[in-house]
């Protein structure tokens, strides 16, 4: 004979076909307790009520049960061996909810009907808080936060850099186009000051090959920029301070995001690299979001305006997003960017699903393949296609 566990706030009620209660576990009378067993139950755990309930019923000879969570049906087969299975109870939950005071007395969990109000909602309450918590807690939203931050940084970055250069630019002009990297603009800057202190020994010992460090230091003595006085030039070595540090917190961070990919995406991260696994988790809005969209969406993500542009107007479509950034995209050759970043797009796709939803690490196995595939579509397409002829306009027909 088959029976419905239902749960409930006032604990696992277990109700015949008919909507017959058949047996009962009480739960605690605190809101919070009562919460986190129901939202134990939602995760698919089975609680010490439901066990015991179980049990009980056994020992009565019930051998089916049925559930509305799949999950919860499915850890209750694997521990007691029974014939326990998922079902849509939507009639007998309905005739629970519409008696709910009378049956709340009768079972003894309240001792007026009016009081069932109170209770849905304080229990309510506290399950609608751990919810919020516990998918706060999902690490894959700090993947996002921190890819952001990394993004801030670099627009931060290249502001003050600009300013930098600016700045700078009035005592050594000529600096700005010999030294292109930020980084080594603004720690020059900040260890050497006046452009005196461009001397070649010095240069060299800050890491430039000999040739670029002559060329440096006699720009230095030639230099067409003004003469700066102890105070102006101490002001820029600060603002250099400043930007190296933000440098610094920004290799952190790079740090971070490839820990946190580790744990979080370990396929992805495989396939893409720390930085456009983070990326693409990112633009999806989560780990669970990526994996639940089709490689072709994957393929154009971060392309969207392009991609609507091209729906609105009938332009050529993207043939890529934000993983025109895999070295295998951008590297490749211009008629064979688009195959590429759909092969990328479709291991990608299957590397997110794997993080998200299994947990196995199929990381190398996926890149051996798309290897493979990319091999393929070189040797199939080694040289550009032939353009195409434009169509010839049809002559209009001359009315006799």
């Amino acid at each position: 004979m088959k029976v419905a566990v239902i749960p409930s706030v006032m604990g696992i009620l277990c109700l015949s076909e008919d909507g017959k209660l058949i047996d009962k576990e009480i739960f605690d009378r605190d809101p919070v307790k009562i919460a986190e067993k129901l939202f134990a139950l939602e995760q698919g755990k089975p609680t010490p009520e439901i066990k015991r309930l179980i049990r009980r019923l056994k020992d009565q000879k019930y051998t089916g049960f049925l559930f509305d969570h799949p999950e919860l049906a499915n850890a209750v087969r694997e521990e007691f061996k029974v014939n326990a299975e998922p079902a849509v109870l939507v009639e007998l939950s309905e005739k629970i909810r519409e008696n709910m005071g009378e049956l709340g007395v009768e079972v003894g969990f309240i001792s007026k009907p009016s009081e069932i109000t109170r209770w849905i909602r304080d229990v309510t309450i506290e399950l609608s808080k751990l919810r919020i918590r516990k998918a706060t807690e999902k690490r894959d939203l700090l993947v996002v936060q921190a890819v952001q931050a990394l993004d801030d940084l670099d627009q931060t970055l290249n502001l003050f850099m600009s300013r930098l250069r600016e700045w700078y630019g009035i005592h050594f002009p000529e600096l700005n186009r010999l030294v292109e990297k930020h980084e080594t603009y603004a720690k020059l800057v900040y260890t050497l000051g006046r452009r005196d202190n461009f001397t070649v020994e010095r240069l060299e010992k800050e890491g430039f090959p000999e040739g670029k460090a002559i060329q440096i230091s006699e720009s230095a003595k030639s230099s067409m920029g003004a003469d700066l006085q102890d105070i102006d030039i101490e002001q820029i070595r600060k603002i250099s301070k400043n930007i190296l540090q933000l440098y610094e917190a920004r290799a952190n961070l790079e740090k971070y995001i490839d820990a946190l990919m580790e744990d979080v995406a370990p396929n992805l991260r495989a396939l893409a690299g720390s930085s456009l696994g983070a990326r693409l988790i990112a633009l999806a809005g989560g780990l669970e979001n990526l994996a639940k969209m089709p490689a072709s969406t994957v393929q154009v993500l971060g392309a969207e305006k392009a991609l609507f542009r091209a729906l609105r107007t009938g332009a050529k479509p993207p043939k890529h997003g934000v993983i025109f950034q895999h070295s295998l995209v951008f590297r490749a050759k211009k008629w064979l960017r688009g195959k590429i970043a759909r092969a990328l797009a479709g291991k990608l796709s299957i590397a997110a699903r794997t993080d998200a939803f299994t947990g196995n690490y199929v990381g190398d196995k996926l890149k051996e393949e798309l290897s493979r595939r990319i091999k393929e579509i070189e040797e199939k397409y080694p040289s550009p296609p032939k353009a195409k002829a434009p169509k010839k306009k049809a002559k209009p027909k001359v009315k006799r």
